[in-house]
């Protein structure tokens, strides 16, 4: 592991970051020197991205992200080792169904709201009482471009990441001015989360996006670094769409 920086004295909570996107913003956090509490489903999971992110700065609190009590050990937990919880990155997410929503089951549907949306603004509520109300900070909520349209086959899990770009709006209006919050919308990522829609016929998925390339999780870490860094001290409320130039190709002609 490369040396880190020095520390920032600021402090993330990151749910859903034992890999993947999560990891990526865990990652970018921790490389500009901040200390940051993961969360996710699995232990050893997360015992080994705190190993790769370095024990000194990272912990991990594990449980599903839709559970109150686990928001509630997860907070504390991070107040507890560091102090603080200066910013908030909602990550933890699920797609446990692909098909047309005519057909979807409801209790399904219930599954990835309360996982998708409901956690986001549970854990939201919980650090702004912990630390932000009275402190300050930001929150990122990461959404998808399948919140800004149509979804073929993951219709669920569009609505829900509408709903997500939604509840941004309102958190960034209601917390203003002690917090901002704003939200990225990725299309695809290479993840595990995500392998369905590019595995084995990557080239092809690729070539659909001007960029040339699917996404990385670097490219969102990147982007939730900035939405929580001083830089972007006059943004809120807002839906940042990283998309390597997808939605370029929706235009007529």
């Amino acid at each position: 592991m490369t040396e880190l920086p020095a520390l920032s004295g600021k402090v993330a909570l990151v749910t859903g970051a034992s890999r993947g996107i999560g990891y990526g913003v865990a990652e970018a956090l921790v490389a500009r020197g901040d200390r940051v509490c993961i969360t996710g489903r699995g232990e050893d999971a997360l015992k080994e991205a705190v190993e790769r992110l370095g024990a000194d700065r990272v912990i991990a609190v594990a449980g599903k992200a839709h559970d109150e009590e686990h928001q509630a050990a997860a907070v504390a937990r991070t107040m507890e080792a560091f102090g603080r919880v200066d910013f908030l990155v909602n990550n933890a997410g699920t797609n446990p169904v692909f098909g047309p929503i005519a057909d979807l089951d409801l209790d399904v549907a219930r599954k990835v709201f309360e996982t998708n949306v409901v956690s986001a603004l549970g854990f939201a509520q919980r650090t702004w009482h912990a630390w932000q109300k009275e402190n300050g900070g930001a929150i990122v909520n990461i959404a998808s471009v399948a919140g800004i349209s149509a979804s073929p086959f993951i219709g669920a899990y569009g609505i829900s990441k509408a709903a997500m770009i939604n509840l941004t709006v309102q958190l960034a209006h209601e917390y203003a001015p002690r917090v901002r919050v704003n939200s990225i919308a990725p299309a695809v990522v290479k993840t595990k989360f995500a392998q369905a829609l590019y595995e084995g016929r990557e080239e092809e998925a690729a070539a659909a996006y001007p960029l040339a390339r699917l996404g990385v999780p670097s490219d969102i870490g990147g982007t939730a670094a900035f939405l929580t860094s001083e830089q972007s001290d006059w943004i809120t409320g807002q839906n940042i769409v990283v998309d390597g130039g997808i939605f370029l190709n929706a235009g007529v002609g």
